[in-house]
């Protein structure tokens, strides 16, 4: 089972807000999900991120892929830090 970290659409029209979630690769979009690891709204001035790194470590480590706009959210808050500082650890 191929297991991807990825974005979930919510929100009214016009107004997305996005939960990041484990996926399995098979599931929709805004299907059933693994695990809930944070938000991103891009609409709020600045733009909010709040993700729960010791999850997201967790995953990543299990092999789980996260999608190019994740991947970006994690380089953005210093996820691939902490993954890096835990396998040295």
């Amino acid at each position: 089972m191929a297991v991807k970290i990825r974005l979930r659409r919510m929100g009214a029209k016009k107004k997305p807000f996005y939960r990041i979630v484990v996926a399995d690769s098979r599931s929709p979009r805004d299907g059933r999900f693994i695990e809930e690891l944070g938000f991103y709204n891009p609409v709020s001035e600045p733009k909010e991120v709040k993700i729960d790194a010791e999850k997201a470590v967790k995953w990543l480590k299990n092999g789980a892929k996260p999608t190019d706009t994740v991947n970006d959210l994690f380089k953005k808050n210093g996820i691939y830090e902490k993954l890096e500082e835990s396998k040295e650890a």
